[in-house]
């Protein structure tokens, strides 16, 4: 990509996409299209094909989706599975129509077998089963990997899907119904120290090993790789490390300051006992990954403290 490109992030007020435009940014790239869901709804077809055939953009990031935590993928299923792959298939076409000089689809770990080797290599795509709660979402993304592989195949795209692990940072979500065990934990440690609670009590026995990356670097491999990959193979985006929830919440604890005591109920369930991607095949191109977890986590939390908490 040149400083000049015309760029095209597709949902770029979302934590990924929004990372991504703030990569660009700091690299020296101002052509940057962007579209709020007020000006440009992804779901309406003609929309996107008019959209795309009259701004031409040359590349494309599709980082746009409907996402949400195991309680909303699973009890909006229907809407996960049509929304997704509406959204993608009318971008994925729009871009080979108008002949795109290069997309990135962004996929997610979910695509892969809820028991799959650790740590998951991208061959194990479609080697099992799916986890049940989320597998309309996964399988609406496994479609939007095989469009990108299938629009390469017969007409020459240059089209290709990158797999990132458990993201958090900027603009993540830190609702204790719906989010993430990362930012759910900088959120209960915070509220705890505010309100002088003597313990933290945290679901199962700590002991589930997970595997962090922070949005920035996500960023920052989208954008190398968009500059330098031209291979057909999926890439998983990972830091090729992981940790216990149990470290990963005394590490929050310190971060945030909360003297008090954490306490595991372990009558509530444990999940998935490692989560963990194999990062070879990134790594092989060159990218590493910059951001620490503790220095990610406390830049996340001082932007929860300046977005999120209550004054």
């Amino acid at each position: 990509m040149e400083k000049k490109s015309k760029i095209y992030i597709a949902g770029h007020k979302g934590m990924v996409g929004s990372a991504l435009v703030r990569n660009l940014e700091g690299k020296g790239h101002r052509n940057l299209l962007v579209r709020s869901l007020e000006e440009l709804d992804l779901l309406d077809q003609a929309a996107v094909f008019n959209f795309m055939a009259a701004e031409k953009p040359e590349y494309v990031f599709i980082a746009a989706a409907k996402v949400g935590g195991i309680l909303a993928n699973n009890t909006f299923r229907a809407q996960f599975i049509y929304e997704n792959l509406q959204i993608q298939a009318n971008l994925i076409h729009a871009a080979h129509i108008n002949r795109v000089k290069k997309l990135l689809f962004l996929g997610s770990s979910c695509i892969y077998p809820k028991l799959a080797p650790q740590p998951i290599r991208e061959e194990h795509l479609l080697t099992g089963l799916l986890e049940p709660t989320n597998e309309p979402y996964a399988i609406a993304k496994i479609a939007g990997i095989k469009m990108c592989e299938a629009y390469r195949a017969q007409y020459g795209s240059n089209f290709f899907a990158v797999m990132p692990t458990n993201l958090y940072g900027p603009n993540d979500n830190f609702d204790l119904q719906t989010s993430h065990v990362l930012p759910a934990l900088i959120r209960r440690f915070h509220e705890a120290k505010a309100g002088s609670q003597p313990f933290v009590t945290i679901w199962g026995t700590g002991s589930p090993r997970r595997e962090f990356l922070h949005v920035d670097d996500l960023a920052d491999a989208c954008v190398f790789l968009m500059n330098k990959y031209d291979r057909d193979e999926i890439l998983n985006i990972g830091v090729g490390e992981d940790l216990t929830i149990r470290e990963l919440a005394e590490l929050i604890r310190d971060v945030v300051g909360y003297s008090g005591e954490i306490r595991y109920d372990t009558g509530k369930p444990d999940g998935t006992p490692r989560k963990l991607l194999d990062v070879s095949r990134l790594r092989a191109t060159g990218w590493r990954p910059k951001i620490g977890l503790k220095e990610g986590i406390q830049r996340t939390y001082a932007w929860y403290l300046d977005n999120k908490a209550e004054k």
